[in-house]
């Protein structure tokens, strides 16, 4: 096998150890999952809701651009053209569903503590900062006080 072979391979190889693949492949499936729930609450709670003032499935609301539209015994349109904004309602609340979950339960969570993280950092630093702030000053003394005593209590520093 050539060097070229064995590098990509090598190389193939870390990227799959590392954690960024591992945690990608668990977010696909937890999003695909939590896809289903999503679905399952618009279709069982939010059109319910909406049908109470109209039909129950928003993929039946729908406008005729151009009139007259016809169906035929199947559900097929046969003359007009048929707008179906119900279905583009229902995927609009889809997706706003999920991202207020994905927001509210995951990212403000974590830029919360992210901040918190930042704040208690920034005070470990300062206090840090203050120590050898502290500690110069102390060596600074330290040193006056050992030069005074070589020259002796009569005589002054240069």
């Amino acid at each position: 096998m050539s060097k070229e072979k064995e590098s990509v391979l090598e190389g193939f190889k870390a990227f799959l150890t590392r954690g960024n693949v591992i945690d990608l492949a668990v977010a696909v499936v937890i999003g695909a999952a939590f896809t289903n729930v999503v679905n399952s609450l618009v279709k069982g709670v939010i059109n319910p809701v909406v049908g109470a003032f109209g039909t129950k499935d928003l993929d039946r609301y729908t406008s005729c651009l151009q009139a007259p539209c016809r169906r035929n015994a199947a559900g097929e349109v046969v003359s007009g053209i048929p707008i179906m904004w119900g279905t583009v309602l229902s995927s609009t609340l889809s997706f706003l569903i999920t991202a207020a979950v994905v927001y509210f339960l995951m990212v403000l969570p974590m830029a919360k503590y992210l901040a918190r993280r930042a704040r208690l950092q920034a005070a470990k630093e300062q206090v840090e900062e203050v120590l050898e702030v502290s500690e110069l000053e102390v060596l600074k003394e330290i040193r006056d006080a050992l030069l005074a005593q070589q020259r002796g209590p009569g005589r002054s520093a240069p």
